[in-house]
């Protein structure tokens, strides 16, 4: 159970500090199916809040309420930037998925979701796949990420990766001078679902690849389809400690930039897929201090968030690889606006996002 001091951090969370200011947050249990979870809606100045659902083993109900809120957050930011007119939120669902996922489960965490009356729009994140979002569907129809037999997009990390590639070359034309990738070494902490797509727009691109994962299998599938340009390095200290690094792109969990990992990085590039990179607030001035260029991370990895949103109004891939495409122009823009204004692209990034959602609220009111 949530201890008393668990629970009042939340609260402390929620209603006073910075990284709160949700517009509602949501306990959900059914002891039946044994589902517990969390939804977190940040904001829907924009729209309704999209964001996916995660299915992990938190340690407790508050890491798991915290992660909501965090991600719900960074949802919002990533809508924004993304030019959609969504608010941001978060689902997480508590336990190991390998040992409580069910259909019962899933169709019993649909009917919450759809309880929300369309304020929340769902989707795939860590733990749920595909054919997990066609089971919530069929008690929710504020689902997207379904498998394009039952009318979806299908597999969204095709666009993430190709977002996050997008976001390397912006940062290589900025940092270099020139948009490609040939002759730099880039390493991906993560070839999963994300990482093992961007390691083909790497190697097409001419890149070498050093990859790692806490999954054997996924690293050995890597090298067997990659023999050549690929190497692999035993975990993620090993990786950022990588000689000649150009790019490091954490493509697992989140809180990969923290107080540990920045004074060793040898990469003089952060962009990756995974979502909150920065372990907490001023790791993004202590990657600036070090010449680290930060491709904001919610910015780089909203290809997923693009193709889903387009899910609600009838899937067109082209469309959304065109929109996926201008995160190249997005990323310089930030860049761009940190040089103007003194201040770390992560920073910069919030700024631009901040000022469309308030404008929408503003907007609102008159």
């Amino acid at each position: 159970m949530t201890d008393v001091t668990g629970a009042s951090d939340v609260l402390q969370t929620l209603f006073r500090s910075e990284q709160g200011g949700h517009e509602q947050v949501v306990l959900c249990q059914d002891r039946a199916s044994g589902l517990k979870a969390v939804i977190a809606i940040h904001s829907t100045a924009l729209g309704p809040a999209l964001g996916g659902t995660r299915f992990y083993p938190y340690a407790n109900e508050a890491e798991a309420v915290a992660d909501a809120l965090n991600l719900a957050r960074g949802m919002s930011y990533k809508n924004a930037m993304a030019g959609l007119d969504h608010g941001g939120g978060k689902a997480v669902i508590i336990g190991d998925p390998e040992q409580i996922k069910t259909e019962e489960l899933l169709l019993a965490y649909g009917r919450f979701v759809a309880s929300l009356g369309g304020r929340y729009v769902t989707a795939c994140d860590v733990g749920t796949y595909v054919a997990d979002m066609d089971v919530v569907a069929r008690e929710c129809r504020w689902t997207t990420g379904r498998s394009p037999e039952n009318g979806g997009a299908g597999d969204s990390s095709v666009l993430t990766a190709f977002g996050v590639f997008q976001g390397m070359r912006a940062s290589a034309q900025h940092l270099w001078g020139d948009p490609t990738l040939r002759g730099r070494k880039v390493g991906i902490a993560g070839v999963g679902k994300v990482g093992r797509h961007l390691v083909e727009h790497l190697r097409k691109d001419g890149a070498e690849v050093v990859i790692t994962d806490v999954r054997e299998e996924s690293v050995r599938a890597i090298l067997e389809q990659y023999p050549t340009g690929v190497t692999a390095v035993a975990d993620t200290d090993a990786l950022i400690r990588t000689e000649g690094l150009d790019i490091y792109a954490p493509c697992a969990l989140g809180g990969a930039l923290n107080d540990d990992s920045v004074p060793v990085l040898t990469a003089k590039v952060v962009c990756g897929a995974a979502n909150n990179q920065l372990a907490h607030p001023g790791v993004e001035k202590d990657l600036a201090d070090r010449g680290i260029l930060y491709a904001p991370d919610y910015v780089v990895n909203a290809g997923g968030v693009i193709q889903v949103a387009d899910e609600l109004h009838g899937f067109d891939f082209d469309r959304c690889k065109a929109k996926a495409t201008k995160i190249f122009d997005t990323t310089l823009a930030i860049f761009a606006r940190a040089k103007a204004d003194g201040i770390p692209p992560a920073a910069a990034a919030d700024r631009i996002a901040e000022q469309r959602m308030s404008e929408a609220r503003a907007a609102r009111t008159r």
